[in-house]
């Protein structure tokens, strides 16, 4: 296990931190991937409301999350042609393992919605940065499948929980591109009292 031995090694890994855009097999085994969202469970969460899931979709599962993606895409746009279609369908394989991170949210007197919707983005955010330090890639991405109630039904949830994202996981094939790193400068600013 490739666990970080200083706070220089924590910092190293969260500053290098990159999406996996190409993923192969294999996807982690099922006790690191365990380890990982066990660490992801500890996000930062106001009233301790556990206001997340994650579904694990992984082998012959893609297919049928495939076409849940192409049923989305043809509502979406009903002049959708086969090819299009199937492209869609295509995008359940492009990893082996396929991690949907959802915020059923739960009412509350003091802790609103975004917050928990909040803590799930940081579950997310912290598979990433877990699998990245176990020798595995992996990709954030959501579109309107997210947003879609046909998607949510067909994954049992429900009309009014969040899919915060669809984490597609496995092994990075190549480097990731290098993208310009935004620079603190521009988007940090010393506050005080006028």
């Amino acid at each position: 296990m490739n666990e970080p031995s200083s706070k220089t090694d924590a910092l190293t890994l969260l500053s290098s931190r990159a999406s996996a855009t190409k993923l192969a097999d294999p996807a982690p085994p099922a006790e690191l991937l365990d380890r990982v969202l066990a660490a992801a469970l500890r996000a930062p969460d106001h009233g301790a409301l556990r206001a997340f899931r994650v579904l694990v979709i992984e082998g012959a599962a893609r297919k049928g999350f495939g076409e849940l993606m192409a049923a989305s895409a043809k509502r979406g746009n009903p002049a959708l042609d086969e090819a299009g279609l199937e492209a869609t369908r295509k995008k359940a394989e492009r990893a082996p393992m396929i991690l949907v991170v959802v915020c059923p949210p739960k009412a509350h007197p003091k802790v609103p919605e975004i917050e928990q919707v909040i803590t799930a983005g940081c579950l997310a955010h912290t598979i990433l940065l877990g699998l990245q330090a176990e020798g595995f890639g992996a990709m954030w991405r959501t579109g309107p499948a997210a947003y879609d109630p046909g998607v949510k039904e067909g994954l049992g949830l429900r009309a009014e929980d969040h899919i915060v994202g669809f984490v597609y996981v496995g092994t990075p094939a190549g480097e990731p591109p290098a993208l310009p790193r935004p620079s603190t400068k521009d988007y940090v600013t010393r506050w005080s009292p006028r």
